[in-house]
């Protein structure tokens, strides 16, 4: 049973240039829409905010569409009969990049695109649907096409809120979503006085009301004059742009209010990714390219993480007739997060709550683990897991970035910081100083709007150990490793204030303030029911403009170099070129002293004992830890073969790693000159 009517493809070619992968062979690209038509009464569906107020067909049904793309072995017998659904971030399909280390793309055809080949040489059929509902064509993004919800044909309204940070000047014009490529609720009215556009500094500030004439609801047109053949510009009213001719400024938290319209159901993103996997998991019939599947696996990453552990939460990997959909899920660098979705006038493209950019999002709710536990605050008692008969095996990982940025420790403690044990079916895996992107295919250190260079810790080989792992717990009952992350009682979680005794003090190194906090925020009576008042209000206070209570968020303890000692010490930490941490203070004139975004740090040690002399750095040098490339890279073959010892690497990767280390870590370390 299930609510995906037609999975009509549209495109089918080879993919790779027909490459032959090992025992599976060529592949195939299917791409098309997938057509959904779903009952908003019944049971299965009925957790969809205001799915009761999408229009119907003649038979009372609710028709979305989703775009879609399916890589599969052309010959589907010599294939692993194993669905890999990639929750495509923002739109995006990633899992090629960090599970095969291919370039991005969201047009995989080449066999550049198929990178090391690690998907297709295991035989996995790996698929995408778009399932946000906010997204706009372009770029090859995947689209959700969603009705809009009325009151009886009458336009259902609400007060929206929207922030706009940039990182350079220049930005005068932006869609009221706050992102180019992401859908944005019309302003009911373009009068500037029936809404509020503010300025801060920091999240907690009071704000500062930029007047209303001197901004517009309007979109600024820039083309070449037909005449002049010099660059024209036209102010044009719109519903769905502000116009701020003074710009908006680094350095400054601008937010919008105002009165939105039309809003869509976007919780119907679970619906079409439960029916979309469940018809490739159970239908038999030829209108299933992948019959025959015996597993599916879930993976998100950040975004789709959160989307993943709240798909889980909300009951939807169980399908409409009762059936498991996902046997297995990796939600990966969703830290604590969770709800965002499955409300009315949702904007799921905007980030978790961070600590300076869109810190007040509702991303973050209880419950934040898998398993069950008391809100000290609320006394509410919940847990993600609750559905034994369809719940899946679980592997949450996360980088230290989670940790400072995205309150990853609330997953696996309770909300006053105490050790929570986790049901048998989950396993949690802190990958110890690497950050939240973690590029496998980094050309060399980056810098930005941080303090410090951004993190350039290589994790991609996880990835791929991960799978293997949670596959043969599915499948053939096989344990996989025990869940490495930092403990209270361990020691190895640990307060800010004593992480900050234990951090060396390294010259010229700028530390955090502390690690994003999380405060409980108060989005009206109406709120369970998906109906959000906004601006919210910090409990206990009438507005924003100071922390209230607060769930206690912790970090990993670290080592006299300043990183991570517990967790799964990649190849790169166990033998380290410098200290890498999961935080990235931003610099002056942009957030001073906030945390940046997602951005971890890489501190290079010093090279030589000579630099480490002159600039007292507590830290041994390069050449003092060792002697020559050739040393290094035998730390780095040593650390990568006790990984696959663990079973935490394939064997494939080790010789990868000692390739990339084989001239002093180069590129990824290319500020070396030795």
């Amino acid at each position: 049973m299930t609510n995906l009517i037609e999975l009509r493809i549209d495109d089918r070619r080879p993919f790779a240039g027909g490459h032959i992968f090992a025992a599976t062979g060529a592949y195939e690209r299917l791409s098309g829409r997938a057509l959904f038509a779903v009952d908003p009464l019944a049971d299965a569906n009925r957790d969809v905010v205001d799915l009761d107020k999408a229009p119907r067909d003649s038979r009372g049904l609710v028709r979305f569409e989703s775009d879609f793309m399916i890589l599969k072995p052309l010959d589907m017998a010599r294939g692993n009969r194993r669905v890999f659904y990639d929750y495509g971030n923002r739109g995006h399909k990633r899992a090629l990049q960090f599970f095969n280390d291919a370039p991005h793309s969201n047009d995989p055809l080449s066999l550049a695109h198929a990178g090391n080949g690690f998907f297709m040489r295991h035989g996995y059929s790996v698929v995408w649907l778009g399932w946000e509902g906010d997204m706009l064509p372009g770029d090859g993004r995947l689209v959700l096409d969603l009705p809009v919800a009325t009151d009886n044909g009458k336009p259902i309204t609400g007060r929206m809120r929207v922030e706009f940070i940039p990182d350079s000047p220049g930005m005068v014009c932006s869609p009221l979503s706050g992102r180019f490529a992401a859908h944005s609720y019309p302003t009911v009215s373009r009068d500037t006085r029936d809404a509020t556009f503010t300025r801060r500094r920091y999240p907690y500030d009071t704000p500062e009301t930029i007047p209303s004439d001197q901004w517009s609801f309007a979109v600024l047109q820039a083309g070449m004059g037909a005449e002049t053949k010099v660059p024209e510009h036209a102010v044009v009213p719109s519903d769905w742009h502000i116009y701020y001719p003074a710009g908006f400024q680094p350095g400054w938290i601008y937010e919008l209010h105002y009165t939105a319209k039309d809003p869509k159901p976007m919780g119907l993103g679970h619906v079409a990714v439960r029916d979309y996997v469940s018809f490739l998991k159970y239908d038999q019939s030829d209108a299933n390219p992948l019959r025959g599947t015996v597993k599916a696996y879930g993976w998100g990453r950040s975004q789709t993480g959160r989307c993943l552990r709240d798909f889980v939460y909300r009951g939807y990997n169980a399908d409409a007739a009762g059936r498991r959909v996902f046997d297995g899920v990796l939600p990966h660098v969703a830290g604590a997060g969770r709800k965002w979705l499955n409300h009315r006038f949702a904007n799921p493209i905007v980030s978790g709550g961070q600590h300076y950019e869109d810190h007040f999002n509702i991303a973050d709710s209880f419950p934040f683990s898998y398993a069950w536990s008391k809100d000290h605050l609320t006394g509410k008692e919940d847990a993600i897991l609750k559905r034994p008969d369809t719940d899946p095996l679980v592997f949450h990982t996360q980088s230290a970035t989670e940790y400072w940025v995205r309150r990853g420790s609330l997953a696996h403690t309770d909300t006053q910081g105490n050790d929570l044990p986790q049901p048998e079916t989950v396993r949690l895996y802190c990958w110890s100083s690497s950050q939240h992107g973690a590029d496998p295919l980094l050309k060399g250190p980056a810098s930005g709007i941080g303090q410090h260079f951004s993190n350039n810790v290589a994790t991609s080989m996880f990835f791929r150990a991960m799978l293997v792992a949670i596959d043969d717990w599915a499948t053939k009952k096989l344990d996989p490793p025990h869940s490495r992350i930092p403990n209270r009682e361990d020691g190895t979680l640990v307060d800010y204030a004593t992480w900050r005794k234990q951090y060396p003090s390294i010259p010229g190194s700028a530390v955090p303030v502390e690690a994003n906090p999380l405060t409980l925020l108060d989005f009206g009576p109406e709120a369970d029911k998906g109906i959000l008042t906004e601006p919210p209000r910090v409990a206990g206070r009438n507005d924003l403009t100071g922390p209230g209570p607060r769930y206690t968020v912790l970090v990993p303890s670290v080592d006299s170099d300043g990183n991570d000692i517990p967790g799964v010490r990649a190849p790169m930490v166990q033998a380290p070129l410098g200290t890498y941490t999961g935080w990235n203070p931003r610099a002056r004139g942009y957030g001073h002293g906030m945390q940046w975004r997602f951005e971890g740090s890489y501190i290079p040690f010093p090279e030589t004992p000579s630099e480490r002399a002159a600039t007292g750095d507590p830290r041994a040098s390069i050449l003092e830890r060792y002697p020559d490339k050739a040393a290094y890279k035998a730390a780095i073959g040593a650390a990568a073969r006790q990984l696959v010892a663990e079973r935490l690497m394939l064997e494939e990767d080790v010789a990868r790693c000692e390739d990339a280390a084989g001239d002093w870590g180069r590129p990824r370390h290319s500020v070396l000159s030795l």
